[in-house]
């Protein structure tokens, strides 16, 4: 089996806030009350429509996986640690019953809730852009929790695109993290690595299912 040609030209990601800033617009709505969850996806599944056409309208192929699938809701270390099960132990009682984790407990982990503290922001690589920091201990139970990645990619796939999906890396992920409160003293989030991994390889077969080529591991 031979791999995909490469694409002729790529980027490594677009900006996911829309030309007329109406993920931030649709969010804020939402969180406001006067926007559904349901009215929500919609609102982000055209945003992320007219981003795949504005990208093929500049050149780059609508089937050769040049077009990056790097949309977020808030942010793309959030979006990994509620995808692999990380999300802080104060924060389990919004998982469904089956564990998954839905919209509202990953918007509830960037704000916080009551007592319940957000996750601490900090800078992207020294950059003005800032990420929520994942909070990894021993205790922490790696599991793929959310779907929302292989979503994206077969939603591109539907309307006539093979994406290219954006992912914070693993070993990226883990030095971004900071160790929790209960973990014992010297502990490394990167210590965790070897639990983490199969958790990316579920992931990976969910988005090569879902129709993806290529992936992009930050």
């Amino acid at each position: 089996m031979t791999a995909p040609a490469l694409p002729e030209g790529t980027i490594l990601g677009y900006p996911r806030i829309g030309r007329r800033r109406e993920l931030k617009r649709a969010v804020e709505s939402h969180w406001a009350g006067a926007l559904s969850e349901a009215d929500l996806e919609a609102t982000t599944a055209d945003l992320r429509r007219a981003t795949r056409e504005r990208l093929a309208e500049l050149g780059l192929g609508r089937t050769d996986s040049s077009i990056p699938e790097s949309f977020s809701y808030y942010d793309q270390v959030l979006d990994v640690t509620a995808t692999v099960g990380a999300l802080p132990a104060r924060f389990t009682r919004l998982r469904d019953s089956d564990g998954s984790v839905p919209l509202s407990a990953y918007f509830t982990a960037a704000r916080g809730e009551g007592d319940d503290a957000p996750l601490e922001m900090t800078k992207w690589f020294d950059t003005n852009y800032h990420y929520l920091v994942p909070e990894i201990g021993p205790e922490t139970r790696f599991a793929l929790t959310s779907d929302r990645f292989a979503r994206q990619v077969a939603e591109a796939r539907a309307d006539g695109f093979v994406t290219r999906p954006v992912v914070v890396g693993p070993v990226t992920f883990l030095a971004l993290a900071k160790a929790t409160d209960a973990a014992p003293a010297g502990f490394a989030p990167t210590s965790r690595l070897d639990d983490l991994l199969p958790v990316y390889v579920e992931l990976l077969a969910s988005l090569k299912a879902a129709g993806a080529e290529w992936v992009q591991l930050d």
